[in-house]
């Protein structure tokens, strides 16, 4: 496996990635994947979407969050507006024209973010299990009075995960969180877009994906709920419709769209 590269961005932050060159049609979006929260750029969705993109001579970019992975600092510092600072310094500095983000559970609410900050960018989107507004409406929503205590008194509270040792919230993490919702505000999206979810989810519900896709103004969205496929969203035919869902935002067709 090749050594990451490091981006140094004017927050201090340094990120970790790896940035695959258009070997083809040079005009076409540069996909973009964006992980989910806690994750890293080295998960099963991101590498098979390298190796894909990769065979049809397309650009591909994926990289840590600071607080993840490789990149710089600790996962407890960081909020999703640094995420969101991390996401728009590592398209700015490192892919030209269109591009096509990939989002992953949170990765999904920062995609959204992406494509409202830069909407002349962003050529489609495609989101897996996306979790957006999750810090109101999955955290907060969900402490008990006990909990929302803590969190004032020590700053932090600990949440179990099904995937991974306890998610560490922090109170920054709440309150940030609440200076970037989308779901509150009209959410404008101005190129297609292509939601999976699967039912099996228990981290992100299926009612998450519809309250998206009701909320959400655009003239091509989607949404494929997937009969019995959990928060991973990475077995094999989950996989294909990954490569499906950005075969049909980027109109490939034919051999250029199959494994």
């Amino acid at each position: 496996m090749a050594a990451p590269q490091f981006l140094d961005t004017d927050t201090g932050r340094s990120l970790a990635y790896h940035l695959t060159p258009a070997s083809g049609d040079a005009t076409a979006p540069m996909v973009v994947f964006l992980g989910g929260l806690k994750s890293d750029m080295e998960g099963t969705k991101a590498i098979h979407l390298e190796a894909w993109t990769k065979a049809r001579g397309l650009g591909f970019l994926r990289f840590d969050y600071s607080g993840h992975g490789e990149s710089s600092g600790t996962f407890e510092e960081g909020c999703i507006g640094d995420w969101h600072q991390d996401t728009l310094a590592a398209v700015q500095a490192l892919t030209k024209g269109q591009i096509l983000p990939v989002g992953s559970s949170m990765g999904g609410w920062q995609a959204l973010l992406l494509a409202r900050a830069l909407p002349e960018r962003v050529a489609g989107l495609v989101t897996i299990a996306a979790a957006p507004d999750f810090t109101e409406d999955g955290y907060w929503a969900n402490f008990t009075d006990a909990q929302k205590a803590e969190l004032e008194t020590r700053g932090q509270v600990e949440l179990p995960s099904d995937y991974m040792e306890p998610y560490v919230i922090t109170n920054r993490m709440i309150e940030d969180g609440r200076t970037h919702l989308v779901l509150r505000d009209p959410l404008v999206l101005s190129m297609p877009v292509r939601c999976l979810q699967g039912t099996a989810d228990t981290a992100v519900s299926t009612e998450t994906a519809l309250r998206l896709l009701d909320h959400a103004t655009c003239a091509d969205m989607r949404l494929q709920l997937v009969k019995d496929a959990d928060h991973r969203f990475s077995d094999p035919a989950c996989l294909a419709l990954i490569e499906t869902a950005v075969a049909e935002v980027l109109g490939l067709s034919g051999a250029d769209a199959i494994s």
